[in-house]
């Protein structure tokens, strides 16, 4: 992996945290899964149980990216903040 694919990547997390709106649940799922699929690869563990709605999302949104590389994780992460950034 490119070292400035890293760095640009840790820097759209920063920017992530301090996106003048909130995005939408969607979205914040999206962003979280490219996340961990970038940091920590194919989703592990057991899928939460269904009344656990929000652990269940979050697993679900990672383990729907279950086979994408990290590199292409993190540049899709940072595409989806640029593009977050850009909307008034």
């Amino acid at each position: 992996m490119a070292p400035t694919l890293q760095a640009d990547f840790l820097d759209a997390v920063s920017r992530a945290q301090s996106l003048s709106q909130r995005p939408a649940p969607a979205t914040l799922l999206r962003l979280y899964a490219l996340y961990k699929q970038a940091s920590s690869g194919d989703a592990q563990g057991e899928r939460p149980g269904a009344m656990d709605f929000v652990a269940r999302a979050k697993w679900d949104a990672w383990a729907a990216m279950r086979g994408q590389d990290s590199a292409h994780a993190m540049a899709a992460y940072i595409r989806q903040v640029q593009d977050l950034e850009a909307t008034p």
